[in-house]
């Protein structure tokens, strides 16, 4: 029995240190595009506010369309699929260099990638989770989170050396970015397979967790202005390239390293309901910043205090993790954990497209102040909402992904 033990012991280390390689490669992939994309997008097909905003249907559709696709490869074990979407990421940057040809080509491939990006979000979570010990859930999420971070600092970092005295271009970024999805692909075919979800487990709505999806639908409508807007801000409000977005990403990757295990271990220590509130209070700031930023300051004021909140918006992100520990604590069964996870990121998607074509409209027809004050609206619900949270007293058991 011993043995047996050493020997899972043994596998779970290998296991994770294969999967921590591989968040790091993953998180390096997308840190480029990120450093990047609003800047090919505004130098290769000159979009306006309208165009830019209606983009987001190709992009965030795969989010909606996730819950179908896991389910019609439910029989594909959680880690093989993971493997499946990191492959998929890979396969839309190599096209999106090569044959973005058009506006409307380049839309087809920034679909495939979209895809393996988002089915591979509920995948990451799950995985994580199954590899942290009971009680540990934030700590371990924290932990693989500081690491991505690390990754993020990296790529970022690099997109500024490359583009400043490297002669890097968008196509070259693009296919740095598909190598490091490529190997975190094989990273993670290495690992043990995982387990598979039965069919019934898939499209199916649970009435236990109606504030877990709720939470989710704010989070993804938030997450959207701030994915949407927030650079693109940067990019045509304050006419900043593409070095100074990788710089802001480096700035708050390098900070997220130190945020994030402190994070998680504060989420283990005072409970999602604090950390969550917390962030709600802190979004309310941060869309006020972005929004009346320039009303009330002269240029280089209001850009200073604009890279602040997009530092501090990137910090905030990790707090989704808690979501995801409070939703672990609420799980009546294991098995709901993968599906659930990624029905709400279905749900979230759904409504974050809606928010991204009504926040086009808004920016065009009243101005880009008007996207953040709807931004801090949906923080205010969000503030609400969280004060509703209970913590069942019994814990859940460990769940293998």
């Amino acid at each position: 029995m011993i043995k047996s033990v050493r020997k899972r012991i043994a596998s779970l280390q290998r296991d994770m240190l294969l999967f921590i390689s591989a968040i790091a490669a993953a998180g390096f992939a997308e840190s480029i595009v990120n450093s990047v994309f609003n800047n090919f997008l505004n130098e290769t097909f000159n979009l306006d506010s309208i165009q830019r905003t209606f983009m987001e249907l190709p992009r965030e559709m795969p989010g909606v369309l996730i819950i179908f696709v896991s389910a019609m490869l439910y029989f594909v074990r959680s880690r093989r699929l993971a493997a499946i979407a990191t492959l998929s990421g890979t396969a839309g940057l190599v096209l999106m260099a090569f044959f973005s040809i058009s506006f409307h080509w380049m839309l087809a491939w920034l679909f495939v990638l979209s895809m393996g990006q988002h089915l591979f979000m509920p995948l990451n979570t799950s995985i994580t989770m199954g590899l942290a010990r009971e009680g540990q859930t934030g700590k371990r999420l924290g932990q693989f989170n500081a690491i991505r971070n690390c990754a993020i600092v990296i790529g970022s970092f690099a997109v500024v050396l490359g583009f400043k005295y490297l002669h890097f271009d968008f196509r070259t970024s693009f296919l740095l970015a598909s190598a490091c999805y490529l190997v975190a692909t094989f990273l993670i075919l290495a690992m043990k397979p995982g387990t598979a979800n039965k069919p019934a487990m898939h499209l199916k709505f649970h009435r236990e967790y109606i504030l877990y999806y709720w939470l989710s639908i704010l989070f993804g409508s938030r997450k959207q202005i701030f994915l949407t807007f927030a650079p693109w801000v940067l990019v045509t409000v304050f006419h900043q390239p593409t070095a100074i977005l990788a710089t802001l990403l480096t700035v708050s990757g390098a900070a997220g390293i130190l945020f994030q295990p402190i994070l998680g271990r504060a989420i283990d220590r005072l409970g999602e309901k604090i950390i969550l509130t917390c962030e709600a209070l802190m979004l309310i700031l941060v869309c006020a910043g972005y929004g009346f930023g320039k009303t009330f300051f002269d240029e280089h004021t209001a850009f200073l205090i604009a890279s602040i909140c997009f530092v501090m918006d990137q910090l905030l992100f990790s707090v989704n993790i808690a979501r995801s520990t409070y939703f672990r604590k609420i799980a009546v069964k294991p098995e709901h954990v993968t599906p659930t996870l990624t029905m709400s990121v279905s749900l979230d998607h759904i409504f974050s497209v809606g928010i991204a074509l009504t926040g086009g409209v808004m920016w065009a027809k009243w101005g880009y102040q008007t996207v953040f004050i709807a931004g801090a609206f949906i923080a205010l619900i969000n503030l609400i909402s969280v004060q509703f949270i209970k913590i069942p007293a019994v814990k859940t058991k460990s769940i293998a992904a």
